[in-house]
């Protein structure tokens, strides 16, 4: 039998970038848009709070860019704050590239195994979906998903007990499967 795990995440992740104010290097982004006009040009920022002071920092969404050029629904979605685009904007590679920052998904995110049928069976199939790309050690997610510790989760991969197509060791934001023998 296949069973079907899910990565989803639980909010959005800390943004990992330097404070001017503190020295501190760890932001939270609550969804807060900037948006402002320069007659035909438009700027646009995703706000970021110091989780240590509470200085607000702007992350680069547009800058300089004709109005005409900006699609009327992500105008929208940045003036009504949505935390749905904000959680998108913080996936893009070039966003981050441009702001220098980095993502930290520590406590983002949760497993949903369907339930703990599977942990007194021999041999599990389990299928991983991510709701969203969020970057997860699979042996931490086997770990968790199985009641194992990670060293457990360690010593069935070198017994070859524990068997995948993807390779286990590093981070994961696919989806993959894996097969697991007791």
């Amino acid at each position: 039998m296949l069973y079907s795990w899910v990565v989803m995440p639980t909010c959005l992740p800390t943004v990992l970038r330097r404070c001017h104010a503190c020295a501190s290097e760890r932001f939270r982004a609550n969804g807060k848009f900037r948006v402002n006009a320069h007659h035909k040009l438009l700027d646009a920022w995703l706000l970021v709070l110091c989780t240590a002071c509470g200085d607000t920092a702007k992350l680069t969404v547009l800058e300089r860019m004709n109005v005409r050029s900006v699609r009327p629904e992500l105008l929208d979605r940045m003036h009504d704050n949505d935390p749905g685009l904000a959680a998108e904007l913080l996936q893009d590679p070039l966003l981050r590239r441009r702001n220098r920052i980095a993502l930290d998904w520590d406590e983002a995110w949760r497993l949903d195994t369907g339930g703990s049928d599977h942990l007194d069976r021999e041999v599990i199939d389990v299928s991983v979906r991510f709701a969203a790309p969020i970057p997860v050690r699979p042996v931490r997610l086997i770990a968790d998903g199985c009641g194992l510790t990670r060293a457990q989760v360690e010593r069935l991969i070198t017994e070859g007990k524990l068997v995948s197509a993807v390779r286990l060791s590093g981070r994961l934001s696919d989806d993959f499967t894996f097969t697991l023998k007791r």
